[in-house]
């Protein structure tokens, strides 16, 4: 049985990553199916160009998310992809890199691209990707939902490469090191190449935001137990590029392995409201570590 970890409760987001542990395919072909299903699609979606509404924050309120098509225009979408080239191939020097295998140097530029996991950190040294966490209209949104001014609190740029790209499990945003606030959190998940079933598109377990915070474990990754998932609920979110996932961060979400010969990439941004203060640890290891229950797995 895996026990919640009851350690220092600033957990690292790139710890234990199953990228980096190395999950073999059948394994990783096993998991997509069994906890991932695929014959139910949020068909609840709000156009970028429209006005936020009472109907989407209402909406939000009780599914615990918006999927909001054509976010951002094309231009962008390829600013943002050349300026992640950049920062992979280090023309743009300050940005942190993940790679799910150890870099050898002999790669070509292509097996470089395809061996990155995660950028992030990226923000004050990409004025591309930093104009899209400031774009009017994503904080917009995000200052609507929070009902106050937005606080960006971090920036990751999420890449599955083809024929494999890593599973990452079933998980809420908030049981990760920096997010532990007394007030949900909003994500943003912004699609630069499609998502969809095939390449590790995003799923989601409506409402479950409402259930609070649930015990994480070190299985492949910081993740839920596979078994406390909802599976039946699972709701999966396919997204031209532009258009973005907008959850609360106790939503219960994840996304299965790229199997397709295609790259799906994509930011993530999120937001605290201004006024909102940390929690204790021992607030955070109830609520996420299961400690004071000695959950296990």
């Amino acid at each position: 049985m895996a026990k919640a970890i009851t350690g220092d409760y600033s957990y690292e987001d790139n710890v234990g990553s199953a990228l980096v542990k190395g999950v073999p395919e059948e394994q990783a072909r096993y998991i997509a199916q069994r906890y991932y299903r695929y014959d139910r699609l949020a068909d609840t979606r709000f156009d970028g160009g429209d006005p936020m509404a009472e109907e989407h924050i209402r909406f939000y309120k009780e599914q615990g998310y918006l999927v909001v098509d054509n976010l951002i225009g094309r231009e962008e979408v390829e600013g943002a992809l050349m300026e992640i080239g950049d920062i992979i191939h280090e023309r743009l020097p300050g940005p942190k890199i993940q790679f799910f295998k150890p870099v050898d140097e002999r790669w070509t530029s292509e097996e470089r691209e395809l061996a990155v996991r995660k950028i992030y950190n990226y923000v004050a040294y990409a004025p591309r990707l930093a104009a899209l966490a400031h774009h009017p209209a994503l904080v917009g949104r995000v200052e609507r939902l929070l009902g106050e001014r937005a606080v960006l609190v971090g920036e990751q740029g999420l890449l599955k490469p083809p024929f494999g790209g890593g599973e990452k499990p079933w998980h809420q945003d908030m049981a990760y090191g920096g997010l532990f606030f007394k007030k949900q959190i909003v994500t943003v998940w912004l699609a630069l190449d499609e998502a969809n079933l095939e390449n590790g598109g995003m799923h989601i377990i409506p409402r479950s935001h409402l259930l609070g915070g649930v015990p994480h474990f070190m299985i492949r990754d910081w993740q839920m137990c596979d078994t406390h998932v909802d599976v039946e609920k699972d709701v999966a979110v396919c997204l031209k590029p532009g258009g973005a996932l907008i959850f609360s961060g106790l939503l219960q979400h994840g996304t299965p392995a790229n199997f397709s010969p295609f790259k799906r990439r994509a930011l993530q941004f999120r937001y605290a409201p201004a006024s909102v203060n940390l929690m204790s640890r021992e607030e955070f290891k109830r609520m996420f570590t299961g400690e004071m229950m000695d959950a296990e797995c």
